[in-house]
């Protein structure tokens, strides 16, 4: 997911955004020695994702607390149903209550939304992917998200890997000349990627050497022209304005890759609530 120096950095950032100076409330209402037991409950239909990061917002605030799994990452969770049980002293669980929620409602989200997209591929021999449009400094979670919800991740980062938008083919003077470029400057174990936009474009692409051509925002008879010039010489990913309505045809369109930046910037926060009562 990430390490745990970054993770805890996370966290503890989240806990002081939310506590501020301190959680006024709880501190004068319940003693500090007072002990208790929770029960995290989804409210709706869900895919799970993101436990570790709920019991790592609570042991922040108090190592003792104990957990009980009641169920694992990526289950099909029906509403009413017990996700995790937690024991320990009241304070520390009513304090870290809303920010363990919204890691685990964001990330479930978004499992969730994925989940979607998969059960309507049509087939299972094309790679549906995820994007850079992550919540900045979010990213590794998203992306761990979607990898619960069963899709795949492109790049984590730029320095993950080659490749060539429509900006980098301007400045560069065209397809053929930043494809010579880079080729000249990567490693040889380096793949490239370029974008282009036309299927005039996708045959000098192949042409040139591309390893992978990344067809930008082309309808599904576009793009199935662009596949046959490139004619099996690159892997082919289809990107732009693809959404659950228009995924199958695109899938059926003999591409390899189909890259969807609504997995993580469009995915909505799934409802899960959190219920405490007092055992000492």
């Amino acid at each position: 997911m990430m390490s745990i120096h970054t993770l805890n950095r996370l966290i503890d950032l989240a806990l002081e955004e939310d506590i501020g100076t301190g959680d006024i409330t709880t501190e004068t209402l319940i003693p500090a020695s007072a002990e208790g037991e929770a029960v995290i409950i989804a409210k709706e239909p869900l895919v799970l994702a993101g436990m570790p990061l709920a019991q790592a917002v609570f042991r922040r605030l108090d190592p003792t607390i104990m957990f009980s799994e009641e169920l694992s990452e990526g289950a099909s969770v029906t509403p009413q149903t017990c996700i995790l049980k937690i024991q320990g002293r009241l304070q520390p669980l009513l304090t870290g209550e809303r920010t363990a929620l919204n890691f685990l409602q964001r990330l479930s989200g978004i499992a969730t939304h994925v989940r979607r997209y998969v059960d309507d591929m049509p087939t299972t021999s094309i790679r549906l992917v995820d994007t850079r449009k992550t919540t900045p400094g979010w990213r590794a979670l998203e992306k761990y998200a979607v990898r619960i919800g069963g899709a795949a991740n492109h790049r984590m980062s730029l320095s993950d890997g080659i490749l060539i938008k429509d900006n980098h083919v301007a400045i560069c003077g065209g397809i053929r000349a930043a494809l010579e470029k880079a080729r000249h400057a990567a490693p040889h174990t380096l793949k490239l990627e370029i974008e282009v936009s036309t299927p005039a474009e996708a045959r000098e692409a192949a042409e040139a050497g591309a390893d992978i051509i990344m067809l930008d925002n082309m309808g599904p008879e576009t793009i199935r022209k662009a596949v046959r010039l490139i004619d099996g010489r690159a892997l082919v990913e289809v990107s732009g304005g693809v959404n659950r309505d228009n995924l199958a045809a695109l899938s059926a369109s003999g591409v390899d890759i189909v890259s969807v930046g609504a997995l993580t910037h469009s995915a909505v926060a799934v409802d899960i609530s959190m219920q405490v009562k007092i055992t000492s």
